[in-house]
This record gives C-alpha cells, structure tokens and sequence, in this order.
C-alpha cells in the first residue's frame, strides 16, 4: 500500500494542533486509544500501531496494521491568589480555550516472522492557560496572560524477535515543540531576566531534537508477560524568542523516562496489566529549577543557566487495569493511575502558567471488531479535582501571600484500525 500521502497527512493535522494535556505532569497518560482506555497500561500489552510510542519491542507482535484516531481534552484550570499585599488577591480562570483536538496515527508492518517495523505519530504532552483576568497584572503585566505549549512525537520504529517469547525493539524519537508566552511583563523588570526583550508575547517559537527509545518484551509464563522501556533525555534546539524566560538560555529539553509493565491473561477472556513509569522532570533545568527570587539577585536572572524555573520535581506513576472480551467482537476495559505531585507548594506562583497538578486518572473503554479486518475502539478518561495549595510561594518582592492551584479534566478519545 501507497502511505506517504497518509502519512504526511497525519504529520500536518498533529503539528498543527495545540495542546491542553495536564495528566501525569504535562505527558499524556497513554499513548494511543486502547492504551487511554485503561489508564495507559500498555508496557507489556501491545495493542495497534502505537505500540511504539509505549514500548517499541511491541512493533514485532502487533502484525499489520494502520490506526487513525483523535483525543479531546476538555481541561479545567483555576488558580486563586490570597494573602497579598500587592492587590493581586482574587479567583483566576484558566478556560479562555478549554477544549483541544489532538490527532494520532500509526501503521505497522512485519516484514517476516521475527521481524517488525513500524511508525507513530502522537503528542507526548504539552499545557495551555488563557487567563483573560491576568493574574499578574497587579505586579505590572498588562493584557491577558497564559502559555501554549506543544510536543510532537514521530517514531519510527524496528522490533527483532529473538526467540520465540521474546522481543528487542528500538525507536528513532523526532520531537517538534511550539511554544508561546503571553501577559507576563512583571517579570521584564531591570535585572529580574537575561534577556527581558524575549521573554513575553514573541509569538509562537518552534524546536526541533532527536533521542531515542528502546525496549524489550518477553513471556516469563504462559499468560504472563513482563515488558521494559527506556526513553533518552532529548536536548532540543533553544527557543531562541524566550531566551529570557526559560534557563539556559531557552532550553527547553524533553526530559529521560522509562517504565516496567506486566500483563497477565488470567483466563482467555480477561486481561490484567500495571504499569510502573518514571519521568525526570527535576532533570531539566528549565522545567526543574526553583523559583527563588535570592537566587536572582544573587545573579541568577530568568534565561540564565541557573537561573528560575517552575520547580517540577521528578515523579512516579503507577497505573492499573482489567481489559475483558465479552463477546469475539466486543472488548470492554478500565484503568486506573495515580502519580506522584510534580508541584510542591513553594513552586505554585509561576506554575499558574502550567497548573499540571492532577495525580488520578479513572478510565473507561471498548473495543468494536466492525468487520473481520476493522475495528472501532472508545475511550473515556476523567483526571480527578487536585489543588495544591502555595507554602511561600509568593515572594515578598510581589507582595506575598499564597497562590493556589486547581485542576481536573475530561478525555475522551476514538480511534479506527484496519488490519491488511
């Protein structure tokens, strides 16, 4: 079959799409719809041609395929500041735009027996706040306020089966990111940044990096299945427009993560699976680094190499589900995942930009075999209510005080296999 058109179609609908993801920190909680439907177990459980982007060893069992789907997400973001003296006190809503579309696509091939490859298009994760009510205007800012951040995911991918339980599976990760910076002349005052002209409203600015992924996935027992993947730190191209914002000079990098999953075929009906995941945050600079205004004026403005960031720290997710065939055509599952806070409550000012706070996902899905070679598969995902309230985490120079912070969010996500 001809995929060039195919493909370079689903590259233009994902690149041009922004993102709302607020679920496991700002990465998406499963990649691919079978995958989103319980709660992103997905480590040891290949399903369609997204595998990839989970665990590449999964490309060599997933045989021929080709899926096309599309996530909405449906994120509500509020903070809250009180306490402060410099009249910024009040509710802020987050939810100028409140709904996102986000494509995916993948296609898959075996090449022979052992041999798979395979290619995924999808978005590892990203944050958008549009605060019409700028919540610094208090401190200077003038205008609405927010940030637009995207990343887009491209993985080829090659998985050899070397006996025959077991797989080795490796995957080229091309990131595009997209980023824009509004409302936050505040932080434009003389020696507070590096570079105070490319720090806010530059407009969207693009990066670009490569890493890799790899992994590995055998059968220990009949019916259970261990599976393992590793994801290297990308260092991406500077966002040259927001050199005075983000440190290093506008480093922006995407952050090393990996992951053990089982999977367990307890009857020949029901599936069970956890996955455990690991993603370094606290491991790039831009994202890690604290905001400590002593730092500043010790030298260490915003863009410098050390200089403030929103203080994520690194975090754990464990995810759990059941997937059950409750008819030859019909395939029902559930999920659940809770993760680790990523924002201590010292770190709450800055993140009213990026208010990734929710920790616990439920989700919900089904998979329709419409005909002998397609399929339709739903999934449904709520991130429960999580607030994180601030602990000093104004300074005194804006006045003091407490921002606090609160997210959920709705996803519902539909996609479409065919097997050739």
């Amino acid at each position: 079959m001809k995929w060039g058109k195919q493909v370079f179609g689903a590259l233009l609908a994902v690149g041009s799409c922004s993102q709302a993801l607020a679920t496991n920190g700002y990465f998406v909680h499963g990649y691919g719809i079978k995958a989103q439907g319980q709660a992103g177990v997905s480590i040891a459980q290949p399903q369609d041609a997204l595998a990839a982007a989970n665990n590449p060893a999964g490309t060599a069992w997933i045989g021929d395929r080709l899926d096309f789907g599309a996530t909405l997400f449906a994120p509500d973001r509020e903070a809250e500041i009180r306490g402060n003296g410099a009249g910024a006190n009040g509710h802020y809503n987050g939810n100028a735009k409140n709904v996102f579309l986000l494509p995916e696509f993948g296609v898959s091939k075996q090449l022979s027996d052992q041999l798979g490859i395979g290619l995924a298009v999808y978005g590892n994760g990203g944050m958008n706040t549009d605060y019409r009510k700028n919540p610094y205007a208090a401190f200077g800012s003038t205008g609405s306020a927010g940030v637009d951040f995207a990343q887009v995911f491209v993985t080829p991918s090659l998985a050899y089966k070397f006996t025959e339980r077991q797989s080795f599976g490796i995957g080229l990760n091309l990131v595009y990111q997209r980023f824009a910076a509004k409302g936050l002349g505040a932080f434009t005052s003389p020696g507070f940044s590096s570079d105070s002209d490319n720090l806010t409203d530059r407009g969207h600015d693009t990066s670009t990096g490569v890493g890799y992924r790899l992994g590995w996935q055998g059968e220990l027992l009949d019916g259970l299945t261990l599976g393992l993947t590793w994801s290297s730190k990308i260092q991406a191209r500077k966002f040259d427009r927001y050199a005075g914002l983000f440190a290093n000079g506008g480093s922006f990098d995407v952050p090393e993560n990996y992951g053990v999953g089982l999977s367990f075929k307890a009857t020949p009906q029901l599936t069970l699976g956890a996955d455990v995941q690991e993603i370094k945050y606290g491991h790039v600079r831009s994202v890690a680094n604290d905001f400590d205004l002593q730092s500043v004026f010790a030298g260490n403005a915003l863009g410098t190499d050390q200089g403030p960031g929103f203080g994520w720290r690194d975090i754990t997710v464990y995810k759990f589900a059941a997937s059950y065939a409750l008819t030859p055509e019909l395939t029902l599952r559930g999920g659940y995942s809770h993760s680790d806070q990523p924002i201590p409550g010292s770190q709450t000012f800055l993140n009213i930009l990026a208010p990734g706070v929710i920790q616990d996902h439920l989700s919900l899905g089904l998979t329709w075999a419409t005909s002998d070679t397609g399929e339709l598969s739903l999934a449904y995902t709520h991130g429960f209510e999580r607030q994180v309230d601030g602990d000093g985490s104004i300074p005194a120079a804006f006045g003091g005080g407490e921002a606090n912070l609160k997210m959920s969010q709705d996803i519902f996500g539909l996609s479409y296999g065919w097997k050739y």
